[in-house]
């Protein structure tokens, strides 16, 4: 099976959560899959939520939810470096106070990269390939917000095989996808763990929040197909 491959970076990132929206705004550790889709979305030029009317999700996000992704983070046990940022936010209607200038304190992910896998098997997937492959986009793509652009770089096409008895994942999955065997990781290892938004609830279009885990240590019962991709065992989800 045919994957698309590239290195997704920035200087800075920012996924907020939504569930705090006052005096300082948090970021998600890791991009996770609706933002991924939103910046395919961009990239191929899907309607957003600004053009949203009566249908149930975002053009960009019915059209390419079906999408079968992996992301590889490329950090020290998975963990970036985070730092609190201030501006200020003058445009005049972002504050009621005196002056209509607001002061943002937000959380921020430094110089973060990871490595995505895409599954090609659908047109969408196929058209997605294809514009990142020629560096084609018709609105730039962004990690999280507009002021903090992506970079895109060693796009390629890989070949993808199913795997059998594996015991470690080199990608973030779904925590019940499978098992941390403690008899084997007696010596310890890493783990990384964080709610992560998985898909947008079809009736609020709210992030549907799942635990996903990045860990070198070994696993049992892993419940999905396990693909190697360039050397790398991963799920797609």
């Amino acid at each position: 099976m045919e994957i698309l491959k590239f290195t997704l970076s920035g200087k800075q990132a920012m996924f907020k959560k939504p569930e705090v929206n006052a005096i300082y705004y948090y970021t998600y550790g890791q991009i996770h899959k609706p933002a991924l889709l939103g910046m395919f979305g961009a990239i191929l030029g899907y309607k957003g939520y600004n053009q949203q009317k009566s249908d149930k999700y975002p053009a960009y996000y019915q059209t390419l939810k079906s999408l079968q992704i992996s992301i590889l983070p490329n950090a020290q046990k998975g963990y970036f470096s985070k730092k609190i940022s201030c501006f200020n936010n003058s445009v005049g209607y972002a504050s009621w106070e005196q002056g209509g200038n607001l002061i943002v304190k937000e959380q921020w992910l430094e110089y973060p990269s990871w490595d995505i896998l895409v599954l090609l098997d659908c047109d969408e997937a196929n058209k997605l390939a294809a514009s990142i492959m020629e560096r084609r986009c018709i609105y730039i793509p962004y990690l999280g917000k507009n002021d903090h652009l992506a970079d895109i770089t060693q796009e390629s096409i890989v070949e993808g095989n199913v795997q059998e008895n594996i015991e470690q994942l080199d990608c973030l999955f779904p925590k019940d996808m499978a098992e941390i065997d403690a008899d084997e990781n007696l010596f310890g290892g890493f783990k990384y763990e964080e709610a992560l938004p998985i898909g947008l609830d079809e009736e609020t279009n709210q992030y549907q929040l799942q635990r996903f885990v990045y860990t070198d240590m070994i696993l049992s019962n892993i419940k999905d197909t396990v693909w190697k991709v360039d050397g790398k065992q991963v799920v797609f989800y």
